[in-house]
């Protein structure tokens, strides 16, 4: 089984991280994103992958041959971003059209039964139901359960079953054939070129498409949803023996990821924190954050925050001599 991934967006609403590192290998719960799918995928059975690569793309090359040497990479290059709609379009040069392909969006940590759903006799697209669906790709259902529109970001939903980024095409030489059809007539929504539009060209000429329920969905393209997922990823790992670091004058409040090359003094570390590897701290304390790899802190004090891969933050440390019936204020004004 060939997965298509793309990976070549900019990742604009994760600025500054995505300035430097692509948002597919923001660290979560101990590994880069991108790391959660192919783990999720690799279980499954898939075994041969097609990257589309763009912006800092030698990094996620770089990411992918160093720890996914058992399966087959392929990379193919988007200069210019058009859509997830033109991202699959380049990749149908390296894909056999008379095999099934399963596309996965590389910012899109997931839970399903993919196995299942790859033994279907139809294509089947991935949905979960949320409580506004305007924000997203939206499928309409007939009452055999069958899909008979899709349409993205609705004004006006008559539906709640969101795409959440996980599509199965047994059809793949009518998808490429409407992905054709769109851009030779430059059909675009919102001036890019959605793969939403040309699943909808798949139904009109009669392919029969199905849903399958998405039990657990993150779409990291925020900040806030990449550290709701950090801490929900967090409760499922087994329990880390931090008794080294409480030697050095620590406090570890589970659950926390730490690698096991960071170096930690004199420090508060949790609830809900994954620390990268490298990562020095002293005399902070850390809550609810992404520290990430080789990142520097002292004296400080932080919560609900991700902190990029080499950064530094130093704060400050008072002694004072105080009266009674004081008031101080370090905060800024």
């Amino acid at each position: 089984m060939r997965a298509i991934i793309p990976v070549a967006g900019i990742g604009s609403r994760l600025k500054p991280h995505t300035q430097t590192q692509p948002k597919s290998l923001i660290p979560v719960a101990g590994k880069p994103i991108l790391g959660h799918i192919m783990d999720n995928l690799v279980n499954s059975g898939i075994d041969d992958f097609v990257f589309i690569i763009g912006y800092l793309g030698d990094r996620i090359e770089q990411y992918l041959t160093e720890n996914y040497s058992q399966v087959k990479l392929t990379f193919v290059i988007q200069t210019v971003g058009r859509g997830i709609g033109h991202a699959v379009w380049l990749a149908r040069e390296v894909v056999d059209s008379n095999e099934p392909v399963f596309i996965v969006l590389g910012d899109t940590i997931f839970e399903a039964n993919l196995k299942g759903v790859m033994d279907a006799d139809v294509s089947s697209l991935g949905v979960k139901k949320v409580d506004d669906p305007r924000q997203f790709g939206v499928a309409e259902l007939n009452g055999q359960g069958q899909i008979t529109k899709l349409v993205e970001k609705p004004n006006i939903p008559h539906s709640n079953l969101a795409l959440v980024g996980l599509y199965y095409i047994k059809e793949t030489v009518i998808l490429f054939e409407c992905l054709d059809y769109l851009i030779q007539n430059e059909i675009r929504t919102n001036n890019e070129y959605h793969l939403t539009d040309a699943l909808q060209c798949m139904l009109d000429k009669g392919t029969n498409m199905q849903t399958f329920s998405v039990s657990t969905w993150f779409d990291c393209g925020k900040k806030d949803v990449i550290l709701q997922t950090n801490k929900n990823l967090l409760k499922r790992l087994e329990n880390q023996d931090f008794q080294h670091l409480t030697k050095l004058g620590n406090i570890i409040v589970p659950p926390v990821h730490i690698s096991l090359t960071a170096k930690i003094e004199n420090s508060i570390i949790g609830p809900d924190v994954s620390i990268g590897d490298g990562a020095f701290i002293s005399r902070s304390i850390v809550k609810n954050s992404i520290i990430g790899p080789n990142a520097s802190l002292q004296n400080a004090i932080i919560e609900n925050s991700l902190i990029g891969s080499d950064a530094s933050l130093i704060g400050a440390v008072h002694s004072m001599n105080i009266g009674d019936s004081a008031e101080i204020n370090l905060r800024d004004s």
